[in-house]
């Protein structure tokens, strides 16, 4: 007999992993379960911040997780896939590297900068510039030196230290790290953040870094490269290539945003007499309204240093895009900041490829910055951060977050002459623009004319920029000259007509000392009767007023112009005496005699004896004491005691005022105070010919000020009276 067949045992195994396989599940997924492995959100957001490598800087243990940022929260995405979340996201060396290596030279026939790196964070330590210096001095022995060279000197004079070249660097700390230019922050994978800042970057090359994001039990996830290089055949030469890379190494499509730091706060001018520093934005208009995507507009997108601070302050960091520009679907070309003569600024990757004018790496551009401390505002330091919009990644697929970064001087020839910054318009970035309450009234196109004016004078006429200056004043001066002659002719008229008049009124001022009404009505009908005009001098006046755009612009364009940055005045004439430091730089205060150690006072730092201030002074007491025009002679004691307190303030509050100017400003207004007084005394002499005898006008003919002049004293004179009276007049 033969023995029963057994059963199979595989569908009691099935069945065993199928319950099993529902257990699990509903641990994972079931009613009440915590997400992220069995973490709560709180603790797997502590889980993802954990740190990773730590790196010494300065004798400061950093945790790379630890990267400042702004405090902000991104929703996390929603999954593609029905598949576990990833757990565990870090960041990781894929391997050992020492120091990266720079990229560039500083020599100025190969390369206009040399570009350290930073070990941690893939990025920028310095960018040094090859043939730009910070003093005067330094650049003389540089010329010096180069001269010597080209003509074979065995034994050139030696090149000062590279650390008298201009650099751009990161000003200081951020939440106590040290945060390198355009340095990698973090990348969110599908809204989990992962930190990239710190020792989780292997160096692969010059300019070229690595990294890998993995997830629990170091399973590859991302792999993560940033290449900077100098791209050939650009004729700037002051242009980066950022080349970043995003590679899916899982089984999954994972949604990935890329965020790093910008550009931010730059070094104050050594010569700067106010802070000026930039937030500026280039940006497109929609595709609705520009389908082909080529008009960079580079107006009306600017944050002053100190308005962005107080976004920061007001915790609305974002500034780019605002509501209205989300509205309008801008979207961004180029973002930089600036200071007096240089910039640094992150533009579109490819500029000439169709739509390539967009920096589609960038989304948004937020401002960065620690409280104030005991320094104030001015002690602060402005970071940025760059978040790029979401993007997914297909399994093997990799993502693209490439942008170009010029970092160079504010020179219009570069940035209006050269590509890509041509086509991109960054030329918006010189603004000659003076901040407070003067902006308003520095027109950008008088101030363009005005630079494009001076450069001809140079380039084509007497090829100095201190002779180009005297020449932009006599042009100035002699354009302006109808206007400035009206002026003073009405303001003589009024003054002589009032000094016919003083003993009449005089009269009226005894007889009516009890009655104000009736005495306003008397003087008016003097007025009108000998043809004296009191508001002629408004008249007289007006044209002063229209003038101060003009010498607004000419001040920001003299103070702003790069052109001007340690250009000697006079062909160097005073550096052939021992090399004399006198006028050796427009750019800065004209350095008459300079002190071995300069000399502090109060709070005033003196570090040399400034000449054409002190002439200026001088020039302004000639002109008060000589060219004024005489009052009215109607004037009481305390009114010439006041007059003349402000003469005086003006002898010496704008010499003080201007005594750390730069010297091609200050020769500029001393140049036009002497033009002035030589016309002054011409229209002077014209003014003494002219019959200013006071005529009784005729009916009708009384001028649209003298008119506007009594409509106000007769409001002025119904304020005064009662409301009933008021009415019962008008009636």
């Amino acid at each position: 007999m033969s023995e029963p067949r057994k059963a199979p045992r595989w569908p009691i195994l099935l069945l065993i992993l199928i319950s099993a396989g529902g257990v699990v599940l509903s641990a994972i997924y079931g009613p009440g379960a915590k997400r992220n492995g069995g973490l709560d959100p709180e603790a797997a957001k502590q889980q993802a911040a954990a740190p990773a490598e730590p790196i010494k800087k300065e004798g400061k243990t950093e945790a790379a997780a630890a990267a400042p940022a702004a405090e902000t929260k991104s929703a996390p995405a929603t999954p593609t896939a029905p598949t576990a979340p990833l757990t565990g996201l870090h960041a990781r060396n894929p391997g050992t590297s020492g120091a990266a290596a720079s990229i560039g030279s500083l020599d100025p026939a190969q390369a206009k900068f040399r570009v350290d790196f930073s070990a941690g964070s893939a990025g920028i330590e310095r960018i040094t510039f090859s043939d730009y210096w910070v003093s005067v001095r330094d650049r003389e022995m540089a010329l010096a030196h180069a001269k010597a060279v080209a003509a074979g000197n065995a034994s050139p004079p030696a090149l000062p230290p590279d650390a008298a070249r201009y650099q751009l660097h990161t000003l200081g700390t951020l939440q106590g790290y040290e945060v390198p230019l355009l340095a990698a922050r973090a990348i969110e994978v599908d809204g989990t953040t992962v930190s990239l800042f710190g020792g989780v970057w292997a160096a692969t090359g010059p300019g070229s870094f690595a990294t890998e994001v993995v997830a629990e039990g170091e399973q590859p996830v991302l792999r993560i490269t940033r290449t900077f290089s100098l791209p050939t055949g650009t004729p700037g030469g002051f242009d980066l290539r950022l080349s970043q890379r995003v590679e899916n190494l899982g089984g999954r499509p994972v949604k990935v945003r890329w965020i790093q730091y910008g550009p931010g706060d730059l070094s104050m001018d050594a010569g700067g007499m106010m802070d000026i520093r930039r937030f500026q934005f280039g940006y497109l208009y929609s595709a609705a309204r520009d389908p082909q995507r080529q008009s960079v507009i580079v107006h009306g997108a600017m944050f002053e240093r100190a308005d962005a601070l107080k976004r920061v302050a007001a915790n609305t960091p974002m500034l780019w895009p605002q509501d209205d520009q989300r509205q309008q679907g801008f979207e961004l070309s180029w973002f930089g900041t600036t200071n007096r003569y240089f910039a640094l600024a992150v533009h579109a990757a490819d500029p000439a490829a169709p739509q390539g004018k967009v920096l589609r790496a960038v989304r948004e551009v937020w401002a960065l910055a620690d409280a104030p401390g005991a320094g104030g505002a001015a002690a602060q330091v402005t970071f940025s951060e760059l978040r790029s919009d979401e993007t997914e990644i297909a399994p093997g697929a990799a993502a693209s977050f490439d942008m170009g970064a010029f970092a160079g001087p504010l020179d219009p020839r570069l940035l209006e002459g050269t590509e890509p910054f041509k086509s991109l318009r960054m030329d918006g970035l010189i603004l000659y623009l003076i901040g407070g309450c003067c902006s308003f009234c520095t027109f950008a196109w008088l101030a363009n004319l005005i630079v494009a004016l001076l450069t001809f004078l140079h380039d084509f006429v007497v090829f100095d920029w201190s002779l180009a200056i005297i020449v932009l004043v006599i042009l100035v001066r002699t354009a302006l000259h109808p206007v400035t002659k009206y002026s003073q002719v009405q303001m003589a008229r009024v003054t002589k007509g009032m000094a016919a008049i003083k003993p009449e009124l005089e009269a009226l001022q005894k007889r009516y000392a009890s009655d104000p009404k009736r005495l306003q009505q008397e003087q008016m009908r003097l007025y009108r009767e000998k043809g004296v005009n009191p508001a002629g001098c408004v008249g007289g006046m007006l044209p002063t007023f229209l003038q101060m755009p003009i010498w607004i612009a000419l001040y920001a364009v003299l103070y702003f112009a790069f052109e001007l940055r340690q250009k000697p005045a006079f062909f160097g004439a005073f550096q052939s005496f021992g090399d004399w430091s006198f006028l050796a730089d427009l750019s800065a205060p004209d350095h008459f005699i300079q002190f071995a150690k300069p000399i502090e006072l109060w709070k005033l730092t003196i570090a040399g004896v400034n000449l054409i201030p002190l002439l200026m002074a001088f020039v302004f007491f000639l002109q008060q004491k000589y060219m004024a025009p005489p009052n009215a002679g109607n004037l009481t004691p305390e009114q010439e005691s006041q007059q003349k307190m402000m003469k005086w303030m003006t002898v010496i509050l704008f010499p003080v005022m201007l005594y750390t100017a730069p010297c091609g400003l200050t020769l500029y207004i001393m140049t036009s105070t002497c033009i002035g007084i030589i016309e002054g005394k011409r229209i002077r002499g014209q003014i003494d010919r002219m019959d200013f005898t006071p005529r009784k006008r005729e009916p009708g003919k009384q001028d649209r000020l003298g008119k506007l002049y009594e409509a106000a004293m007769k409001r002025a004179q119904e304020r005064r009276q009662p409301p009933g009276k008021r009415f019962k007049d008008r009636d």
